[in-house]
């Protein structure tokens, strides 16, 4: 279980936890009696494997089975389970990304909440020893961020509170003074040695499949070979109940059971069309345009209009929620609520709010920074039902969905990887609900991930290897 504690404010989610339970076990096959002057050729089973890093011509395979022996003697064959969990430093989250005195000192600098009534105050600043004033002036969209945030003050810093005393008296976070004699060595994060995104570029070359070859590849324990562009142009499902691992330029990836994803860009979702498959519920989580996104030039970003072409009508089945993750910036709040929803016939229905926190139940940036909050949040909404939708499902009863519900969590230190939502919105979607994330950079059991980085966080780099059974 994710959900740690759950209280009238919401919850608090060990996202680690909720990893692992997934339970990555690898099953592979070994021959115990093969002599050592006769070395197999086989692969290992249930990887996929493409020849050369280079070449996207028609030599380039996937394969996505084992070699079998000559007789398929499976019998002769020892059964070898490698478990492997995710990597637990990289939510070794113990102390505030920014400290108490240096929150003070941007205080000193920026009274941010003074201005409010009054835009324009001369504020004196102690630089060198020396004094001098300036005009300080903010701008509409600050303005508006500052009275957002002086709204859900109150109910972020009461309903965390709870949910964090709940998770020190149950022993799952820890006070200061426990953390103080744990030195924690600095986490290197792996490589990104493989850019997805690049390779979706690279991928609109291929030569297209026609109607009939895009249907759903599944990887079931005896696969034939495929070409590398069915990974590109057709939805990949992990039918097994167990995990597989498959290699990419090299690089290795581990599929959850009962998993399945579609690794492209916007401008190819065509095969998640052709699946022809409706969602109970669609989780998205766009890249969002802001200045240090710009800046970088590390990561991409959608328009809002591009993030309003999303083809969502037409994978949303009926009443199916939806649920956004939006930046602080109320440019994006509006638009999601004011123009994306509608264009999408979707009624909002709640605003939540993730809560980032350390370990030790500290906001991971002071509440009142100006620069960034210890918060995010999630816009969720119901696609509107027509009469005829309405009738037909007039005996199916939906919970009402709260408003301002917290989802309070020891964040992940990789860029973007967002706490699981499965088991927070359970209550709210009908069982055995078809799931969809856009723009996932991970993989679920049960859920369909769509995304240019959609097997970034299953890079076997972010993962250890327990010792093997058999």
């Amino acid at each position: 279980m994710s959900v740690v504690h759950e209280l009238l404010p919401g919850w608090l989610l060990d996202h680690l936890a909720f990893i692992n339970k997934i339970s990555y076990e690898l099953h592979q096959h070994h021959e115990p009696c093969c002599s050592k002057s006769q070395p197999t050729s086989s692969v290992h089973l249930d990887s996929l494997h493409m020849d050369s890093v280079s070449s996207f011509g028609a030599s380039a395979t996937f394969v996505a089975s084992t070699n079998k022996p000559e007789n398929d003697d499976r019998e002769n064959c020892e059964m070898f389970i490698q478990k492997y969990v995710f990597r637990s430093e990289l939510f070794d989250v113990s102390k505030p990304y920014i400290t108490s005195a240096s929150h003070k000192e941007c205080q000193e600098s920026n009274e941010k909440e003074d201005l409010v009534d009054d835009v324009k105050k001369e504020i004196s600043i102690s630089v060198n020893g020396k004094k001098r004033k300036r005009c300080v002036a903010f701008n509409q969209g600050e303005l508006d961020a500052m009275e957002y945030h002086r709204k859900i003050r109150g109910l972020i810093l009461d309903g965390s509170s709870q949910l964090i005393q709940e998770g020190l008296t149950s022993g799952f976070l820890h006070s200061c003074s426990e953390k103080r004699n744990k030195c924690s060595e600095p986490i290197t994060l792996p490589a990104d040695t493989c850019n997805l995104s690049e390779l979706c570029e690279m991928a609109k070359h291929l030569p297209s499949l026609n109607e009939m070859e895009l249907q759903t590849l599944q990887l079931m324990e005896d696969d034939a070979s495929v070409t590398e562009q069915d990974l590109f142009s057709r939805v990949v499902e992990n039918t097994s109940s167990f995990t597989k691992m498959i290699t990419l330029m090299g690089q290795k990836y581990l599929l959850p059971p009962k998993s399945s994803f579609l690794l492209s860009d916007i401008s190819c979702m065509h095969p998640l069309l052709n699946c022809k498959k409706t969602y109970d519920v669609i989780v998205i989580d766009p890249p969002w345009q802001n200045k240090s996104v710009k800046r970088s030039n590390r990561y991409s970003y959608l328009s809002p209009l591009q993030i309003k072409q999303i083809p969502v009508p037409k994978l949303a089945a009926p009443g199916c929620l939806i649920v956004t993750w939006v930046t602080n910036r109320q440019k994006h709040l509006r638009f999601v609520k004011e123009e994306l929803y509608p264009s999408w016939s979707v009624e909002v229905v709640a605003e939540w709010h993730w809560v980032k926190i350390t370990s030790s139940g500290e906001f991971v940036f002071p509440l009142d920074s100006p620069h960034k909050k210890p918060y995010e949040g999630l816009i969720l909404g119901r696609v509107r039902e027509k009469a005829a939708s309405l009738l037909r499902n007039a005996d199916v009863k939906e919970l009402p969905i709260p408003d301002h519900k917290l989802i309070v969590s020891v964040p992940c230190t990789l860029h973007s990887h967002k706490p699981p939502l499965a088991e927070v919105l359970k209550d709210y979607i009908k069982p055995e609900g078809e799931c969809l994330e856009l723009f996932a950079r991970n993989l679920q059991p049960g859920w369909t991930s769509w995304g240019n980085e959609v097997l970034k966080f299953q890079h076997m780099d972010y993962f250890v290897a327990l010792e093997s059974t058999n």
